[in-house]
């Protein structure tokens, strides 16, 4: 799970960074899947510049989400 939610903030980021068709299908897919799966870390970085806010926030919350994935992975794999 934590490889999908990476993935879905990394195409975020990217479909920000370099203005997407908010219009196309999957573009808007992402985006909300980003908006749900991001839970309250969207808004830890307020930079002056749009879009270094989303790369910091989404990127933060990525990270967020693959350590949190590893040490619970790593606790449930302890005899």
């Amino acid at each position: 799970m934590t490889g999908f939610t990476t993935a879905v903030f990394l195409l975020h980021i990217l479909f920000v960074v370099f203005e997407a068709n908010q219009g196309n299908a999957f573009v808007a897919l992402v985006y909300g899947l980003a908006k749900t799966l991001v839970l309250g870390l969207g808004d830890v970085f307020t930079p002056d510049e749009a879009k270094i806010g989303v790369i910091l926030n989404y990127g933060f919350a990525a990270l967020v989400y693959v350590i949190v994935g590893h040490v619970i992975i790593r606790a449930l794999r302890r005899p």
